[in-house]
């Protein structure tokens, strides 16, 4: 493990019941991240979607792979203390449901950045099979 909650919380500003990641496996500052979450039936979010069949909501997935993408963002000694902000959402694909007890993977990698805009490619997975893609814009604010 790289990062730990702790430390996950020292690079972003995100808190509980919002941050959607629990550690980073793997780091390269301002390339990519591979981050880890484990789906627990204890999520706010399941009340109420759906309570007789709980799914997490795919934005939810999109908004973890954007939380392993700021990491990677501001782990990079010139963005620390900044805030990383979504700047569009393409090509997202959902390919199959999340549910408690699953551990989504979350990968992303930034494949372009000019000045305090970036672009990168995201995937989450359960088990080895893809769950959700995506490209994610963004800002460095």
């Amino acid at each position: 493990m790289v990062m730990d909650i702790k430390e996950i919380m020292e690079t972003i500003p995100h808190r509980q019941p919002f941050l959607l990641i629990d550690r980073i496996e793997e780091l390269e500052p301002g390339k990519r991240a591979v981050g880890k979450k484990c789906v627990s039936y204890n999520e706010p979010f399941f009340n109420g979607h759906f309570p007789q069949e709980p799914v997490m909501p795919g934005v939810l997935i999109l908004e973890a792979l954007a939380q392993t993408g700021a990491v990677a963002i501001l782990s990079q000694p010139e963005n620390k203390g900044k805030t990383v902000y979504f700047g569009g959402i393409d090509k997202a694909k959902f390919k199959r449901k999340v549910v408690p007890g699953d551990v989504l993977t979350l990968e992303l990698e930034i494949i372009k950045q000019k000045g305090p805009i970036g672009m990168g490619t995201a995937k989450a997975t359960v088990d080895g099979k893809v769950a959700v893609t995506a490209e994610m814009t963004f800002a460095v604010g």
